[in-house]
């Protein structure tokens, strides 16, 4: 996952952004899910600073950096090459994304009208996908199917709302994205579909089923629902879902949410499928305060990285002092 995110402070209620001296702040958030290591790598910058030149070409163009990080970090970059091509670089992956197919317009139109508000929004739902992971140090090299999508509004919005988000990638070259979206007034269900032929469709009547317990975070002791049944009984859809890995938590400041891959069995009009998907979940809220969680984020700290270093010196002291005396014998 590669999030380039850009914000007024204003209209986007985040507390600690709330007295930032300046109207609009961009942020990214990334993350690679070794599924074999069972081992999540996540990079969550609070802020980055964007080049002069950054969406000023015709093309899609964003070039920027974590200013507190500049000297041990690649510039990130998000490029659009020609009408179908993509390249995302970071210092951790190197990638170049080929749309196979049209952009999903969700709803039909690219509008998403979620009653208390709405966004712009579609989908590229098939890239191909080849490049470079970078993981403690060594280069892999890997090729694959992608998803990118592109959402924007103008309008206010808070992390309190919730939002609970699937992308499906079907081994038949179907493809769909379905959520629900809860402002605590309203929900809001929808599914947009791309088929084999470039044909596309969307419908309102999905029902999402939690399947088993939510699991838990042992950070945040949020609880977050990862096995889900998502029916559309319009489109004789029928699929369940089953995380590849539970650790997929990301922290922003006070912000929790959960990302991460989904492997998918099911039944489109009577056929069996299979294939790969991704869950979002926002909104899901912490079962416990802030004061606490960085509490023990701390003493975690302490505990796992301090102590130890600490021990490993004064080890290291004594080593010596044996070496040149025998006080210690």
């Amino acid at each position: 996952m590669n999030c380039l995110f850009k914000a007024d402070v204003k209209k986007v209620k985040i507390p600690f952004l709330k007295n930032a001296p300046f109207k609009t702040i961009y942020f990214s958030h990334s993350l690679i899910s070794d599924i074999a290591a069972e081992k999540t790598h996540s990079v969550v910058d609070y802020a980055v600073m964007i080049s002069k030149n950054s969406f000023s070409k015709p093309l899609l163009y964003a070039n920027y950096i974590n200013p507190l990080h500049y000297k041990k970090q690649e510039n990130k970059l998000i490029e659009k090459i020609n009408e179908n091509t993509y390249k995302i670089k970071s210092n951790e992956f190197d990638l170049k994304l080929v749309s196979m197919k049209k952009p999903l317009l969700e709803a039909g139109t690219g509008y998403v009208n979620l009653k208390s508000q709405g966004s712009y929004y579609y989908s590229l739902t098939n890239l191909k996908t080849s490049g470079v992971l970078k993981i403690n140090g060594k280069e892999i090299k890997v090729k694959g199917k992608s998803w990118m999508d592109h959402q924007w509004a103008d309008t206010e919005f808070s992390f309190k709302t919730k939002w609970t988000w699937f992308s499906i990638q079907l081994s038949n070259s179907i493809e769909l994205v379905c959520f629900e979206f809860d402002d605590g007034k309203n929900k809001t269900f929808l599914a947009s579909i791309s088929y084999e032929n470039n044909e596309q469709e969307s419908a309102e009547d999905v029902i999402l089923t939690q399947l088993k317990p939510a699991w838990e975070s042992s950070e945040t002791k949020a609880k977050y629902p990862l096995h889900w049944n998502i029916k559309i009984p319009s489109k004789k859809i029928d699929l369940t879902t089953e995380p590849l890995l539970k650790e997929q938590e990301m922290l922003f400041g006070t912000i929790n949410y959960w990302e991460g891959p989904l492997k998918i069995t099911g039944i489109i009009s009577n056929e069996k499928v299979e294939g790969n998907g991704f869950l979002e979940l926002v909104g899901y809220p912490k079962g416990i305060s802030d004061l606490t969680q960085y509490k023990n984020k701390i003493e975690k700290t302490i505990s796992e990285t301090i102590f130890p270093e600490i021990k490993k010196q004064g080890n290291k002291i004594i080593n010596e002092l044996k070496n040149k005396n025998n006080f210690f014998k």
